[in-house]
Order: C-alpha cells, then sequence, then structure tokens
C-alpha cells in the first residue's frame, strides 16, 4: 500500500512539472510574438514621423498676385510678378484677404519729361510727342504699378462661391490715385513747342482716370464645375492676353505693350479696362473659354458696346490663347490741347457758339481731344516653360474705321472728364496696325531672373479726315467732325504726296515702333526684389508725326516748332532709351 502512494505521488509530481514547463514555453513564445509585433509598431511609427515632417517641410503654395488684376479674384493669377514665400503669409480673414505692391525707383531718360504727380507711370520712357531733353528723375512703377486690393471669396452654397475684387493703382511718389487722363488735362494750353515743352510734365492716354478702384472693382459667383461669371470694371480680354503673354509684363519702363496700352486696349488705351462688363470663365481640361461683354454708358459716351471672346489651352509646356473682338465709340487721346483750342472752349462756354445746336460744352473735371473709332481686333498669344526657361511671343491685328454712332462735343469720356474736340473723321479709309513681340526669361538661380523681349508696331497708310479744333484742319472754333466729311490736306493726292517726301509729316503715314527691354530682377528677401533694367525705343514715318525731337537725338526740330514758324519734327525717326533701377515690396 505504501508502495502504491509513493508510486501516485510521483507520477503527480512528473506530470505537475511537465505541465509548468509546458505553460513556461507558452509564455515565451507569447513573448517573442510582442517583442516582434512592438518592433513593427515602432518601425511603423517612425515611418509615419517621418512622412510628417517631409508634409511639414514642403513650402505652402500662394497665388502670385497680378497689377493688371488678370482674372477673377478666385482663380489663379496668371502673371507671376513674385516668387512664392516659402510660407502662406497672405493677409487674410475668413477668406478676405489685403493684397499690394509698392514700386519705387530711379530712371534716366535720354529725352523726357518732367514726371507727372497725376499719371500711374509718371515718366516718358519710350519716346513720346512732348520729349526732349534727358531728364533724371525719382521714377516709380518702372517694373510694375504700385496698387492696393481687397478681394475675397466666400462659399454660399455647396461648391458655390461668391468672389469680389477692388483695386486701385496709384502713383507712391506723389501719393495720388493713378489718374492718366487728369496728367492730359493737366498740360492742357502748353503745347509741344521747344518753347512751352519745358513747362510740360509726362503725360499719356490711360485707362486709369483717377477713379476709386480704377483698376477693378466686380463681383460675381464662381464653381469648380459651372466656371466663373463676374461683373463691374474689369480688364478685356485683350489686356489679359497682353498680360500673360509678355516677358516683361507689366512694366512700365521696359514693356512697349504695358507702356502704350493700346495693344491690350483693342487699339485704345482707354479699353484696356471695360467699365459696365459682363465676363464669363470656363474650364474644361487642359482647355479655357472666356467671354466678355461691355455695354455702352448711353448717348453720347465714349464708354460704348464692346464684345471680346478668347478661347486657349495648356499642353505640358505649352500654353496659348486666341482671341476676336469688336469694341465700339473708343476713345483715343493723342495729346493734349493747344492754346488755341483752350480759347476755342472759354469762348464757347462765354456764347455757348461753335457747336451745332448751341450748347455749353461741359468740362468740370476738364476737357480733352479724341479720335472715336469702331475697331477690330484678333489677338494670338504663346509660352513655352522649358526647365529655367519661359519663352514668349505674340501677335495683334487692329483696324480702326470711323463709328457708326458719332459722339457730340462734350461727350463723356472714362472718370466723367468730358470730350471737347471730338474726331469722328480721322479714319476715311481703315487703318490697318500689326503688333508682335517675342521674349524669353531665364531663371539664373531661384531668386534671380533675367528677361528680355523684342516689341514692334507697323501702321499702314490710311486716308485721313481734316480734324477739329485744328487751325490746318477744320479751325480751332469748329467742335467735331462727321464720318464722311473734308479730307485733311483737301485730298487723298495730297496726303500721299505729303507722306512721299516726307514720311513723319503726316500722322496718317505708314510707320513704325520698335522696342527691346532688358530686365535683371534680384529677390534677395521676402516680399522685396530688386531690379534693374533698360530699353531702347525708337518710331519713324506716321508714327512719329507731329514729334517734338529730330533724328539727331540731340537737337529740337526747327525752330518755331508748332508755333507757325515751323514744323515739328522734320526728320523722320526719333528714339531714346532709358536705363533704370528701383526696390518692389509685394504682400
Amino acid at each position: 500500500m505504501k508502495r502504491t502512494f509513493i508510486s501516485a505521488a510521483a507520477i503527480l509530481a512528473f506530470a505537475a512539472t511537465a505541465a509548468h514547463a509546458d505553460e513556461l514555453t507558452d509564455i515565451q513564445t507569447q513573448a517573442k510574438q510582442l517583442r516582434e509585433q512592438n518592433a513593427a509598431m515602432t518601425k511603423r511609427l517612425a515611418d509615419i514621423e517621418k512622412r510628417q515632417k517631409a508634409l511639414e517641410a514642403q513650402k505652402a503654395a500662394v497665388p502670385t498676385i497680378s497689377p493688371v488684376d488678370a482674372m477673377a479674384a478666385d482663380l489663379p493669377y496668371k502673371a507671376a510678378v513674385k516668387a512664392k514665400p516659402v510660407e502662406n503669409d497672405d493677409i487674410c480673414i475668413k477668406g478676405i484677404c489685403v493684397y499690394g505692391n509698392f514700386d519705387m525707383g530711379l530712371n534716366w531718360q535720354q529725352h523726357g519729361n518732367a514726371s507727372s504727380p497725376l499719371a500711374g507711370f509718371p515718366a516718358n520712357t519710350p519716346i513720346e510727342k512732348s520729349s526732349f531733353g534727358s531728364q533724371f528723375i525719382a521714377t516709380p512703377n518702372q517694373l510694375s504699378t504700385s496698387f492696393i486690393g481687397l478681394r475675397g471669396k466666400q462659399e454660399i452654397a455647396d461648391n458655390l462661391y461668391a468672389v469680389f475684387n477692388l483695386q486701385t493703382l496709384f502713383n507712391p511718389a506723389s501719393g495720388q490715385n493713378a489718374n492718366g487722363i487728369g496728367a492730359i488735362v493737366q498740360n492742357n494750353g502748353l503745347g509741344q513747342s521747344p518753347q512751352l515743352g519745358t513747362l510740360a510734365n509726362a503725360y499719356g492716354d490711360s485707362s486709369k482716370a483717377g477713379q476709386m478702384f480704377n483698376n477693378a472693382a466686380y463681383f460675381g459667383v464662381s464653381s469648380p464645375t459651372y466656371g466663373t461669371f463676374t461683373m463691374g470694371r474689369q480688364s478685356a480680354l485683350s489686356s489679359d492676353l497682353v498680360v500673360n503673354y509678355d516677358a516683361l509684363s507689366g512694366s512700365n519702363a521696359w514693356s512697349l505693350i504695358t507702356n502704350e496700352g493700346a495693344t491690350g486696349g483693342g487699339g485704345v488705351t482707354e479699353n484696356r479696362i471695360y467699365d459696365n462688363s459682363y465676363e464669363y470663365r470656363l474650364n474644361i481640361g487642359p482647355v479655357r473659354l472666356a467671354a466678355e461683354a461691355q455695354l455702352r454708358n448711353g448717348n453720347n459716351s465714349s464708354v460704348g458696346n464692346a464684345f471680346e471672346g478668347d478661347i486657349g489651352f495648356d499642353y505640358q509646356g505649352l500654353s496659348m490663347d486666341f482671341l476676336g473682338g469688336k469694341i465700339y465709340d473708343q476713345n483715343s487721346i493723342g495729346t493734349t490741347l493747344t492754346s488755341g483750342q483752350v480759347a476755342a472752349i472759354s469762348a464757347n462756354q462765354a456764347s455757348a457758339t461753335g457747336t451745332s445746336v448751341g450748347y455749353t460744352i461741359p468740362c468740370s473735371l476738364g476737357c480733352v481731344s479724341g479720335i472715336v473709332s469702331d475697331n477690330t481686333v484678333f489677338s494670338v498669344g504663346a509660352r513655352y516653360v522649358i526647365g529655367p526657361w519661359k519663352l514668349y511671343g505674340g501677335y495683334e491685328h487692329l483696324q480702326f474705321s470711323n463709328p457708326n454712332n458719332p459722339l457730340q462735343p462734350g461727350a463723356n469720356a472714362i472718370g466723367g472728364y468730358g470730350i471737347a474736340f471730338v474726331n469722328n473723321n480721322n479714319y476715311v479709309t481703315n487703318r490697318n496696325q500689326d503688333v508682335f513681340w517675342v521674349g524669353a526669361k531665364y531663371s539664373i538661380t531661384p531668386t534671380l531672373d533675367i528677361a528680355a523681349s523684342y516689341y514692334g508696331i507697323r501702321q499702314h497708310f490710311f486716308a485721313q479726315g481734316a480734324a477739329p479744333g485744328s487751325a490746318t484742319g477744320l479751325g480751332t472754333a469748329v467742335f467735331s467732325s462727321v464720318p464722311g466729311g473734308a479730307l485733311n490736306l483737301g485730298s487723298l493726292a495730297a496726303q500721299q504726296a505729303a507722306c512721299a517726301a516726307n514720311s513723319a509729316s503726316q500722322t496718317n503715314c505708314a510707320g513704325g515702333e520698335d522696342m527691346v527691354g532688358l530686365v535683371l530682377d534680384w529677390r534677395f528677401a521676402k516680399h522685396v526684389d530688386f531690379y534693374a533694367g533698360v530699353a531702347y525705343s525708337q518710331r519713324n514715318g506716321g508714327l512719329a508725326g507731329g514729334f517734338v525731337t529730330a533724328t539727331n537725338n540731340g537737337t529740337l526740330s526747327a525752330a518755331g516748332c508748332g508755333t507757325g514758324g515751323g514744323t515739328c519734327n522734320v526728320n523722320n525717326r526719333v528714339s531714346t532709351w532709358d536705363p533704370g533701377v528701383g526696390l518692389r515690396y509685394q504682400f
């Protein structure tokens, strides 16, 4: 019995030992599995942290700002005018952003004028009618125009947004809103003679006339699927094309098509920005479509009907746009009023004489002379990006004809100015003009660019009507002409003979303008860049008609030019060049 009990105890002890051994093995196996799982989780966590750091290190993409306001407020601006900052530091609250640009520098002009306190770009850098002696002046807005803007985008329904944009261009040297028309009025009566030319400051026709929001004031709705519709005062589609396909886009000092503005305005600078306009844009894959219409203000206004359409595409590094348009009742201001014209306006306001029905011409803000036309425009632009290179090119054909809806003296121009002398008969036969340009931009480093561009304009001969308000035309006491009226010089044959004898004797002679610009732009600090540039420009033939400077670029034309004792620009070619430097701050 005792032996049996001992044997049973031994068996139980062995079984217990075996059970503990199996349990230990299981625990060791589980511990190994846990260690392997922990190692896998540690590796996965390290991978996640690595990816998170990589994402945080990426630069935040922000839209660049175009001072010409090429697109609706919610769309990416197509004209790159500043380097992308390291992080998105736009000044925005709940979808509403303040943005702007300051540009100021120094410029020397071989032939120029004193700086204008009113004009957005207050210098004559390309050669102009009033250009005479050399100038070294403080010059704002050389590489871009200073502006302050407020734009917004707020969701009003599922994937539907309200958008708006308000933008004012200004002269930082004087603090004045850009007012090119005011700069012309300021020089009324001084004429272009050497005797009085030294008293005049720079001027030129403009789409800005001192309005509170002279560059943009529009709102609308936008959908990623159905496109963007905006209403108000906004840039013409022809202006957008010029902005997007110019290597020196926005440069008033060194880009001809930016400075003269007429290429972007369908032949007339004042129409580079439309009042009373409605615009629709739609992107379908790589293809973009756009249409814009300006509706006339009513009777006797230079804000007439205008219609433009654009189709474009992006394919790999290539972008192209094709545009066509028709603009009615366009007003072009070529020069200031003469002393005789100012006297005629004073006589009219004293006696209400000289107009067709005997009324006083309103000049509350000031009066100008204008050539009125109906214009047809066709444009094409292209850009190709390959590595650090960006290549640009464009072409525009313009046709000017007498207006179907002639304006009367005192017609309303943009900004509330009055057109006292209205030429409705300048284009007895259509005027045809071709504009073309080509350029390139190269990124030397991520913060240093060099860009160059060539611009050309060619005008064909056209039959010209006699101008009102001109001692050699219809007389200074005549305030308007009508389509089909008297010819300048009395006949077409006389005009052709005059152009054959001196191609710059008349503004309707065949002629051309050329300009080459070069700019170096160094973004040495966040939001701030230093730039240097130079351009050479020349005019010949009819596009140099009436200019003060002669071909030797050192002496004024014949003594008494413009005063009856001689003729302006007895030679047929004028030129100038204009080196400059400056600083620009953008936010």
